[in-house]
């Protein structure tokens, strides 16, 4: 059993990355991507504890990228697979998440400053202390009215505070797809499109879509994935081979924080198997 989509606390799981790591030794995955949100920070400490769980770390990373209606998160996998930690970090790459990452945090500052100044009980800092995460998302956010009785489930919160078009919705700060290709393979990896589904687009437009990224550089997609049904998975799994595009699979692993998420599982609760490795064979 693998996972090629993963989240540590780092960005906005709830497992630091070394605890990502054991937790997926002690589930029987051989081997794990490390993708966290703008963010190649956890790395090093899960490579670390990788090697002394005997699994074998892939090196990832999930950027936003600008899209409309839907939105589109693009992997980075087996970034720099023959390159050591120091160079690594020496990548356009890293420094381009650095700056990503420093524009989440002040866009979810801004939106939590929305709520407190509409009288609502929120702190940036409440949050962060509270999660132990050094990237809060909005699901964070969800979580934290739901405990203070604000909204009754996490699903109300985003279907009426921070859903695209919802008063204290920010969009994020994005990158173009074709800069963030270039900056993947620049640091040695292969290009995926993060959960199509999200993309909220309909087949024949996918389709165009994807021929379109293929001729920019990407190299496959996450067919599979949690929140697609299991139907939509495997007609991903046949347009991608149509493609010609690389295919992968993923859990999409936050932590409790996302509990319809669980480690090497994807869409119908499915062992993720190994064979979606060949996903980053070169």
């Amino acid at each position: 059993m693998i996972d090629l989509h993963t989240h540590s606390s780092a960005s906005d799981g709830s497992w630091s990355p070394a605890k990502l790591i054991h937790m997926a030794k002690d589930a029987g995955i051989g081997a794990i991507a490390l993708t966290d949100h703008d963010c190649i920070d956890g790395i090093q400490e899960a490579e670390q504890a990788a090697a002394r769980c005997g699994i074998r770390l892939i090196r990832g990373v999930e950027i936003e990228i600008v899209f409309s209606p839907g939105e589109f998160h693009l992997l980075g996998l087996d970034l720099a697979p023959e390159t050591d930690l120091e160079h690594f970090f020496d990548t356009k790459l890293f420094e381009t998440m650095k700056q990503l990452a420093q524009a989440r945090e002040t866009r979810n500052r801004q939106v939590l400053k929305k709520f407190a100044d509409d009288g609502y009980p929120v702190s940036y800092d409440e949050i962060k202390e509270k999660y132990g995460t050094r990237m809060i998302g909005r699901p964070h956010i969800a979580e934290h009215l739901v405990d203070k009785g604000i909204v009754k489930n996490k699903q109300k919160a985003f279907d009426e505070f921070l859903a695209k078009g919802k008063p204290y919705f920010i969009q994020k700060n994005c990158i173009d797809l074709q800069l963030a290709i270039n900056l993947i393979h620049d640091a040695g990896g292969l290009a995926f499109t993060a959960h199509p589904m999200s993309l909220y687009v309909s087949w024949p437009h996918l389709k165009s879509l994807l021929i379109e990224w293929k001729e920019m550089g990407l190299d496959g997609i996450e067919a599979w994935h949690p929140l697609a049904r299991v139907t939509d998975c495997e007609r991903l799994e046949r347009l991608a081979r149509e493609l010609g595009l690389r295919i992968s699979a993923g859990s999409d692993y936050h932590g409790p924080i996302r509990p319809d998420r669980k480690l090497g599982l994807t869409a119908g609760d499915r062992p993720i198997d190994d064979m979606y490795l060949s996903a980053i064979k070169r």
